[in-house]
């Protein structure tokens, strides 16, 4: 049959298949954000140090697993609003425990503790890795991945004759994986992420660690004319990439305000963190900003105040097999372009005014919209978008890329819809 997708298409997303295999924890994929942009001739700035912040000027900034990214046209000035694209980097899953050698019966396993609200079956059965960061005594950070190293075996059906009745998985006894065979007294997981490490890391001067479970198996299209795609961790590093190919697509003087991608960590889990949404992660970045443009505070409050923030995260495709799970008369299509959020709760940040901005800026990018609202029995979730409002007083809009299967260890969507979104968001960058 003739390919449906087009190229452009197709390109972008297998380039979010690499971004997503680059980044197996938030802390990787905040510094995958940032070596594209590196890579672009952003400027890396240290939150330590002075910044020399200039119009025209391109800048990066890393905050543990977070990362904001900041384009000024060479027009900015001290009023001069901001466009931000909202997302995060983390996905749910599993982190690991202090003491995280466990294990009887001749099997060693990984200590493990439960990351914000995994589908806990889809995780049964598969060879993950151990990713993330470790902390060396003299305050070193080292970023780690081991590759296929941990599994976490479900219950034969011959021990558990109910098993498609109803499975039930106590998230203490049965999900922590194995890792190898022996004498659990002659283990040590440490010394394997140290020795994975590199760098002559040994397993003693490691005192602090930051380490989740990550699926290994590579995204891939797949089904007929390849036309759908499937991939770990598209929650939420689908929008993480489609903002920052928007951002580097945009030349500086296409720019209609400073353009900016913040990626937060810790959204799975509320954001409450140094480096989450909740905390003053953006605002620090944004008033230092405003500061090196020479922004008084009524300046900056006027920039604040004509802003715009896109919030973008994964949003319910309607599934084929749960239809009434869904609003009876708003149904997202996989392939149908990206989705607006809208909920009378605010759990969306959503209002008219940011809506009629998305939906121009779909029209203007040629891209096809839909919106999504929940059905009134299920409740749905919450963004960044909620809390960068309440926090900033600036004008946010909800919107993603609709999937199946969310907070799956592998989510599922159509290949058009990521470069959908980041099209969408190109036009908002470039007004």
């Amino acid at each position: 049959m003739p390919d449906v997708v087009p190229a452009a298409a197709r390109a972008h997303t297998e380039d979010l298949g690499a971004f997503v295999s680059a980044s197996p924890s938030s802390y990787h994929a905040a510094l995958e954000v940032a070596r594209r942009a590196e890579a672009a001739g952003y400027v890396r700035l240290d939150e330590k140090a002075a910044w020399d912040v200039v119009p025209g000027g391109r800048y990066v900034v890393v905050r543990d697993g977070s990362v904001i990214a900041v384009a000024l046209p060479p027009s900015a000035g001290a009023t001069t609003p901001f466009t931000i694209l909202g997302t995060h980097t983390d996905s749910t899953g599993f982190k690991l425990k202090p003491k995280p050698t466990t294990g009887r019966d001749g099997w060693v396993q990984a200590g493990v503790e439960v990351y914000g609200g995994p589908l806990l079956n889809s995780w049964l059965d598969r060879e993950v890795e151990l990713a993330g960061r470790l902390v060396t005594a003299d305050g070193t950070e080292h970023l780690v991945r081991t590759g296929p190293i941990a599994r976490i075996p479900q219950l034969a059906i011959h021990l558990d004759r109910s098993a498609n009745e109803g499975l039930t998985l106590d998230k203490q006894r049965h999900t922590q994986p194995v890792v190898g065979l022996g004498d659990v007294s002659q283990a040590d997981v440490l010394a394997e992420l140290a020795a994975a490490a590199g760098d002559d890391v040994a397993a003693d001067a490691v005192l602090g660690y930051d380490v989740v479970l990550a699926e290994t198996q590579p995204p891939r299209a797949f089904g007929i004319g390849e036309a759908l795609w499937a991939s770990p961790r598209l929650d939420n590093q689908l929008s993480t990439h489609a903002a920052i190919t928007a951002l580097l697509a945009v030349a500086p003087e296409d720019l209609t305000g400073i353009g900016v991608v913040a990626a937060f960590d810790h959204e799975e889990i509320g954001s409450g963190s140094r480096s989450g949404a909740a905390g003053p992660f953006l605002e620090d970045v944004l008033r230092r900003v405003s500061a090196g443009l020479g922004a008084a505070e009524d300046e900056r409050a006027r920039a604040f105040a004509a802003s715009l923030c896109v919030s973008s995260d994964v949003g319910h495709a309607v599934h084929p097999n749960y239809p009434e799970r869904h609003d009876p008369a708003n149904h997202p299509h996989a392939g149908g372009g990206p989705i607006l959020k809208i909920n009378a709760n605010q759990r969306y940040a959503t209002d008219a005014h940011g809506a009629a901005r998305w939906q121009a800026a779909c029209a203007a990018a040629g891209v096809p919209s839909q919106e999504f609202v929940s059905n009134n029995v299920v409740p749905c979730g919450s963004t960044t978008g909620p809390i960068t409002a309440t926090r900033l007083g600036i004008r946010v809009v909800d919107v993603g890329a609709a999937i199946l299967s969310m907070h799956s260890a592998r989510e599922l969507t159509a290949v058009v819809d990521p470069w959908y979104l980041s099209r969408a968001m190109q036009a908002v960058l470039a007004g």
